[in-house]
C-alpha cells in the first residue's frame, strides 16, 4: 500500500465543459449514505479532483434497465438528473462493457434512453432522451430587486427558470442567477436558472446558473431541454435548436411528440486514483 494510503480508480469527463468524477461503484463498493462527503471533498478544486459534480455507476435494480446512477452535485446534493452527464455515463459505461451502444439506465428523475453515435457525421457524441417534461409554464410575473420580471419555468429532470434577453452577453448570471435561484416563488427546492437569447428559429445562445454548484457553469443539458421547450412552447422555435453554451460547445436539442432528445459531447479527459485518507474519506 502507498505511503498514502488506500485508494480507489476514477474516471474525469466532461460534455460540453461541464466536468465530473465517476466512481464505477461496482467495484468501489461505496455506500449511498456516503456519497454526498465524497461528493463535497472530491468535487472541491484545489483540495480535491475539482468538478462540477459526480455520478458513482451501479448495477441496475430494474431489469429492463442496464445500469443506474447516483448523481451529486459539488455541494453534495443529489440531483434527480443532469443532462450532459448523462451523456458522459452513457458514453464511459459502453466503454467499459457495462452497456451496448444503445441502452437505458436508471436515475432518481426515472430511466434515461442514451445512444453512443458511432457512425456518421456526429460519431463521438452521444444522444439522450429525458424523462417527459413537467410543470411548464410561461409568463411568470416576478419581482426581483423591485424590479418586475418575466420568466418561465420547466421541469426537464430537474427545475428550470428560463429568462428570454436580448443580450446574454450583457447578464449578470451569478448576481441575477442566485436571486432567482433562491426565489420564493421557486422555494422551497429553488431552481437552476437559465438566461438565453434567441439567435433565428433553430440557434440560440445561453448561460446558466446552476443549483448545487451555486455558478455560472459552462453548460447544462437540462437547462438547454428546458430553454429550447419553453422557446419552441412560446413560438420562438422550430423543433429542433441549437444552443451554444458559455463554453462555447453546442447542444442540439429535438422536440419530437412530447419527446426531448439532448445530442452533444462527452468526452473522457483522464483517469487515476483517488487517495482517501488525504482527502478525509472512508468506504
Amino acid at each position: 500500500m502507498s505511503i498514502f494510503g488506500e485508494s480507489v480508480p476514477f474516471h474525469k469527463m466532461q460534455g460540453c465543459g461541464n466536468d465530473f468524477v465517476v466512481i464505477d461503484n461496482r467495484s468501489v463498493h461505496v455506500p449511498e449514505a456516503a456519497m454526498a462527503d465524497w461528493a463535497r471533498k472530491i468535487c472541491a478544486r484545489a483540495f480535491g479532483v475539482g468538478a462540477d459534480g459526480i455520478f458513482f455507476l451501479d448495477d441496475a435494480q430494474d431489469p429492463a434497465q442496464d445500469y443506474r446512477w447516483h448523481f451529486f452535485n459539488s455541494d453534495g446534493s443529489r440531483a434527480e438528473m443532469c443532462g450532459n452527464a448523462s451523456r458522459c455515463a452513457g458514453k464511459l459505461a459502453h466503454a467499459l462493457g457495462l452497456a451496448p451502444a444503445e441502452h437505458v439506465f436508471g436515475t432518481d428523475a426515472g430511466p434515461i434512453r442514451a445512444k453512443v453515435l458511432l457512425d456518421g457525421p456526429d460519431a463521438g457524441r452521444v444522444r439522450v432522451r429525458l424523462t417527459p417534461p413537467k410543470g411548464i409554464e410561461t409568463g411568470i410575473s416576478l419581482n426581483v430587486d423591485a424590479a418586475p420580471m418575466t420568466v418561465h419555468f420547466a421541469d426537464t429532470g430537474v427545475p428550470h427558470a428560463v429568462v428570454l434577453v436580448d443580450d446574454v452577453a450583457s447578464v449578470n448570471v451569478r448576481e441575477l442567477g442566485r436571486k432567482l435561484r433562491f426565489h420564493e416563488r421557486f422555494a422551497p427546492a429553488g431552481t437552476n436558472v437559465n438566461f438565453a437569447q434567441i439567435k433565428d428559429r433553430s440557434t440560440l445562445l445561453l448561460r446558466t446558473y446552476e443549483r448545487g454548484v451555486e455558478d455560472e457553469t459552462y453548460a447544462c443539458g437540462t437547462g438547454a431541454c428546458a430553454t429550447q421547450l419553453v422557446a419552441h412552447t412560446l413560438g420562438l422555435t422550430d423543433a429542433r435548436a441549437d444552443l451554444t453554451t458559455t463554453g462555447g460547445e453546442v447542444l442540439t436539442v429535438i422536440l419530437d411528440d412530447g419527446e426531448i432528445h439532448l445530442q452533444g459531447a462527452a468526452e473522457l479527459t483522464f483517469k487515476g486514483e483517488l487517495y482517501l485518507k488525504p482527502l478525509g474519506l472512508k468506504r
